[in-house]
């Protein structure tokens, strides 16, 4: 486990840490902040570089849990984080629609990518798009593995089985209800396919599958942060930490993550002035 976040896939939170006492400058951002985020963030050690990097201008603390999106909006409808770091726009969207956020703004982009066994039995190399690899793999009855957990990534994969015309099932769709690292591994094992994200493929180590179908506009994945708007949360530390990803010095951190560790850049900035 990295050691900046807590990874979890059912979580009871019992409200979030940060709120500041009455007598204290409002204007004044302390305490503990929950961060509830995604699974790439974590397992692609983004995180990693850029959590440590905000306690230092801080005095704010995080803790940072590493979910679906789907959990972690929910957890953020329920007053139970203060931040949010989700790349599932159109459940997004909806949280913001409830009222349950008082800001949502673009932070970065990656891509999604399709991997599988080197031999390739449903031939997706070929393809012209993601919804015609997994149109494919469907037609071939090659062994797909879901996520199938309400993550962005599920979304992604839900919204491009519905391009494509299929509704997944049977014995070739595995579902795990895990995250993308350990979904990968699953997949590697059984030699199947998956949708991922480029970053936690990169970052998994062990891996027995490589990206097939790539670079198509329907792989894009963009990333917002969102100040959750409940009463009791650290509205104070979320309107800093949003702020802090979205500053240029920041920004460029985000856009060298992994360029080192892996040879290629694994986020792209998208704030702008």
């Amino acid at each position: 486990m990295r050691g900046w976040v807590l990874i979890a896939t059912v979580l009871v939170v019992a409200g979030c840490g940060g709120e500041a006492d009455d007598d204290e400058d409002s204007a004044g951002a302390s305490g503990e902040m929950i961060l509830a985020t995604t699974t790439s963030t974590v397992d692609s050690g983004l995180l990693d570089t850029l959590l440590p990097a905000y306690e230092k201008t801080s005095d704010c603390s995080v803790k940072a849990l590493g979910l679906g999106s789907g959990e972690a909006l929910e957890l953020g409808s329920q007053g139970n984080a203060d931040v949010l770091l989700s790349h599932s726009p159109e459940a997004e969207k909806e949280f913001m629609a409830a009222g349950d956020g008082s800001r949502r703004d673009p932070v970065m982009h990656n891509d999604f990518v399709v991997v599988g066994p080197s031999n390739d039995p449903a031939d997706i190399v070929e393809s012209a798009s993601a919804a015609d690899a997994l149109a494919r793999i469907a037609d071939s009855a090659s062994t797909f593995v879901s996520r199938a957990d309400e993550s962005g990534t599920n979304a992604k994969e839900l919204d491009l089985w519905a391009e494509a015309g299929v509704t997944p099932g049977g014995d070739w769709y595995e579902e795990t209800g895990q995250g993308m690292g350990e979904t990968l591994t699953i997949t590697s094992q059984l030699q199947g396919y998956t949708l991922t994200d480029r970053g936690t493929y990169l970052a998994t180590e062990g891996l027995d599958l490589e990206v097939l179908t790539q670079g198509s506009k329907d792989l894009l994945n963009f990333y917002h942060v969102i100040v959750v708007d409940h009463a009791g949360t650290n509205q104070a530390c979320a309107e800093e930490f949003a702020d802090w990803l979205l500053n240029p010095e920041t920004q460029q951190l985000i856009g060298t993550s992994g360029v080192e560790e892996f040879g290629r850049q694994l986020f792209v900035p998208d704030a702008t002035d």
